[in-house]
This record gives C-alpha cells, sequence and structure tokens, in this order.
C-alpha cells in the first residue's frame, strides 16, 4: 500500500523552506511532489525599481552562498549590452573572489552532507577548514559574505600587493586541508556504504532534464561554463573539469572535492597575472546604459546562472530575468529519489546543493479556463497582506482572543 510521506516545508535537512511529498511502498520511494514557492521575495521586479548600479547589491542577496555568481552574471549581461569590456586587472579580481566563492559553496556542501549522514566529524573538519576561505574572501572583497565587489565595468575594490603573499599561504593551507579531507572521504567504507549508487542519475537524464553543474559532472555530462562560455580571465587560466560517471551521491561529493584543487589552481594563476597588471585600473567607465538587451552567463558552484536585462535607455532595468540552476537541478530528484530508502531520500535531496530561494517564481493559473495572469506589484502586497491578516485571526482564535 502506498502511503505518504511529507518533507518540509519547514524540515531539520532543509537549509530553506521547499515541500516534498514522498510516496513510499513499505521503506521503498515509489514518487515524488515537490512545491515551491515559500520564500518568494520578488527580487526580478524589485530590480527594475533600482539604478544599474543597485541591482548588484540586491541580487547577491537571493542566495548567500551565491552572492558573487548572480552580481557576476548581472554585470556580465549590463557589459554585453553595452558593448564594455572591462580591465584586465578587473577581470582577474573577479575570477579570484568568483573562485573563492566556489570553494566556499564546495566545502558548505560537503560540511552538510556529511552532517546529513550522521558524520558529523566529517562537518566539523569542514567547518574548520573553510574559515580560511572566508578570511582570503575578507582580503580580497573587504567581506565574508554579500562581498559587493562587482558593478558593471568591473570592480569596486582592488587588491592591495601587500595582501597577496598572505592569500597564497592560505591557499597552501587549505589546499592541504582539502587533500586530506578528500582521501578522508575516499577512503572511508562508511561514506561509501551510505552514498554510493544512491540516488544515481545518468547522462541521458542529464541531457533530458538540462542538469547543471556538479549534478551533471557527476555522471558524466561534460559541462561547464568557464570553458564552454569562458567570460573575463577565464580563457586566461588553465584547470581541468571534473567527471565522474555513477551520478550517485558519492561522486557528487568526489567532483566537489576535486574541484576545490581546481579553483585554488585557478586563483593561483590570477594572482600571478595580477602583478603584471597596473593598480588601480579596476573599472572601465560606462556613462549611459543604451536601449537594448543583454545575456550574461557564469558557472556558479551549482551551475549555469543566466541573467537577462533589457533596457530602454533609462537609468533602471525595464526588465531582468533571472535563471539559476537550481532551478533545473532540483527537478532531478522526480528520478534519482525513486528505488531509494526513506532514510536516503532526504540526503538525495540535498545532494545537488540546492537553493531553493533561487527557484522562486509566482504565476497564476486558472485550472478550469487555462488562463493565466501576470501579476503586479500591488497585487502581490494585496495578497500579502491578506494572508498575514488570515494567519493572525488564525491564531487568535486558537489562542482565545479572537
Amino acid at each position: 500500500m502506498v502511503k505518504k510521506i511529507p518533507i518540509g516545508p519547514f524540515h531539520p535537512i532543509l537549509e530553506e523552506p521547499e515541500f516534498f511529498e514522498l510516496h513510499v511502498d513499505g521503506e521503498r520511494v515509489v514518487g515524488i511532489d515537490m512545491t515551491i514557492g515559500w520564500s518568494h521575495r520578488g527580487i526580478e521586479l524589485l530590480s527594475e525599481h533600482k539604478t544599474w548600479d543597485q541591482v548588484p547589491f540586491l541580487v547577491e542577496r537571493i542566495c548567500g552562498i551565491c552572492s558573487c555568481s548572480h552580481p557576476y552574471a548581472y554585470v556580465k549581461a549590463v557589459e554585453d549590452l553595452c558593448g564594455v569590456e572591462p580591465p584586465l586587472r578587473a577581470q582577474l579580481i573577479r575570477c579570484i573572489a568568483a573562485e573563492l566563492e566556489r570553494l566556499h559553496s564546495h566545502f558548505l556542501w560537503t560540511g552538510l552532507a556529511g552532517h546529513f549522514l550522521g558524520y558529523n566529524t566529517v562537518f566539523m573538519w569542514t567547518w574548520r577548514f573553510r574559515e580560511p576561505i572566508l578570511d582570503v574572501l575578507e582580503a580580497v572583497t573587504g567581506n565574508r559574505n554579500h562581498y559587493a565587489v562587482m558593478k558593471p565595468g568591473g570592480v569596486r575594490r582592488d587588491i592591495p600587493q601587500e595582501e597577496i603573499p598572505n592569500i597564497l599561504k592560505l591557499l597552501d593551507e587549505l589546499e592541504k586541508n582539502n587533500s586530506m579531507l578528500t582521501k578522508a572521504i575516499l577512503d572511508d567504507p562508511v561514506i561509501h556504504a551510505r552514498t554510493k549508487g544512491v540516488g544515481v542519475f545518468n547522462k541521458d537524464q542529464c541531457r533530458l532534464y538540462g542538469a547543471l553543474g556538479p549534478t551533471a559532472r557527476s555522471a558524466g555530462y561534460d559541462v561547464d561554463d568557464r570553458r564552454d562560455h569562458p567570460i573575463d580571465a577565464y580563457d586566461k587560466v588553465k584547470f581541468n573539469v571534473i567527471l565522474c560517471e555513477h551520478g550517485d551521491v558519492f561522486d557528487k561529493a568526489v567532483v566537489r572535492q576535486l574541484e576545490n584543487f581546481e579553483s585554488i589552481k585557478i586563483i593561483r594563476q590570477c594572482l600571478k597575472l595580477l602583478e603584471g597588471t597596473k593598480p588601480g585600473e579596476i573599472c572601465a567607465e560606462i556613462r549611459e546604459v543604451p536601449p537594448g538587451e543583454g545575456i550574461g552567463v557564469y558557472e556558479a558552484p551549482r551551475g549555469e546562472v543566466l541573467h537577462y536585462v533589457r533596457s530602454n535607455g533609462g537609468n533602471m532595468p525595464l526588465r531582468h530575468k533571472v535563471r539559476a540552476p537550481s532551478f533545473n537541478n532540483i527537478l532531478t530528484n522526480e528520478l534519482s529519489v525513486l528505488g531509494n530508502s526513506v532514510a536516503d531520500a532526504g540526503l538525495i535531496t540535498a545532494a545537488v546543493d540546492p537553493c531553493y530561494s533561487c527557484t522562486e517564481r509566482v504565476g497564476v493559473v486558472n485550472r478550469a479556463s487555462g488562463e493565466r495572469r501576470i501579476l503586479t506589484e500591488a497585487d502581490l502586497i494585496r495578497l500579502s497582506h491578506a494572508k498575514t491578516e488570515e494567519i493572525r485571526k488564525r491564531f487568535a482564535a486558537l489562542s482565545g482572543n479572537g
């Protein structure tokens, strides 16, 4: 007999609200329903009320772990629209900040994966090893998170020459720590037992679902925008695209751990190239944004993030569209959890490193007629007020204060 088990919208294994309804036969998952829309913040609409230079501060708050990736894709979209190329020094600083964020994101995922497995030794190791990354990010951007470094035409902050030896020293330490952690994961029989053959998603399925980032590369689907569509300094450095073949939770961990070494390699090359550039040359001037449209893509830690902007020649975007990789990767759970146990379902859904806030969309469809309607800002505010009042009345009635 098939029964239903809810995970979410609020659950210890979920960093953000999302709802998964597992259909189970005994202990085996035979189906899954997913519902998004629990933390909609109207980022795209808000963007249309910000100046071109204010938007990076907004979009870096789409996701705290991708707070470099979203602004990166956005500024590339604006530069595509304006036909502007940032100075080489700015390109290098962008790549350094972006690869540091990839390290920070991958380490965070590994720590949480250990926690979900009940293997808190991995969690505590990873959190300790992650601290130097945040130290380097602070040295490069001035902030441990929400870096505020990207702007159309370049970056907002230069890297002082005296900081570079400290950054290289921290990278050496990080490489040793990542090597130890990678060997521990690859050699541990408990991790093998809990992750190998669990949540398998093959290459053909990746192609069908449009899977991105480590989720796709763990199954041998060879896609990486840093190589396929290089921006800024990515065509000036050498690195390998890490591929596995089984597409299970274990291979998703292996891809991320090995990508850490590649990110360290990229940062070192960028720091070396930085020596040949002139300090202070970090931004190309953009006097005005012409009418037209632009697209920016970047290989975020979770996969390709895309920003589209349209301009009417004013000082704010006429339209701003965001497509984050989690929007594709979360859908892979439709197949990857099937046939696995309930105990593994939570780990499988987390293995794509989902950002639920990145997936938020609002649409209204009349099921009877099929009519679609676009909600305005006023509609969203009105619905929010109505829902808040409904909740207030419900709790007042429950508490006897009706």
